[in-house]
């Protein structure tokens, strides 16, 4: 299952929101503190429980500089997912940026968790276009 978030707007350069998002130490500022417990990460991954989807995780397997951010499931995660955070850069001091995710789950789980997947990608990017970088 493909979904694709709402494209966000942010007032800053992608180089700058780039090399935000390629460490996962600046991640946790993006989720939700009420919905996010057990948070560890590095550089490179992060693992964390999330309610109501449960442990999940991610590393990153791959970047295009300035436009494009890869990232995949970690192995012990009970759901596999691949997931990529687009930028481009609109002026000089706007980037759009959008979030799509594919996510493996069986047809009954796709149907209760595609709102809730959606939401999160909305969220996440409503939260890209506040932070400062």
């Amino acid at each position: 299952m493909k979904l694709e978030s709402k494209i966000g707007k942010v007032q800053e350069k992608d180089e700058k929101i780039y090399l935000f998002l390629t460490d996962f130490d600046n991640f946790k500022s993006l989720i939700p503190a009420d919905k996010v417990t057990d948070w560890q990460s590095d550089k490179d991954s992060c693992r964390f429980k999330i309610d109501p989807v449960g442990e999940t995780g991610f590393k990153i397997i791959g970047k295009e500089e300035y436009k494009m951010i890869k990232l995949t499931s970690l192995d012990q995660t009970q759901y596999s997912f691949n997931f990529w955070v687009q930028l481009k850069m609109i002026n000089d001091l706007e980037t759009a940026i959008k979030l799509t995710m594919d996510v493996n789950l069986n047809p009954m789980m796709q149907m209760m968790a595609k709102k809730p997947i959606k939401q999160f990608l909305d969220t996440l990017v409503d939260q890209l276009c506040k932070i400062k970088y």
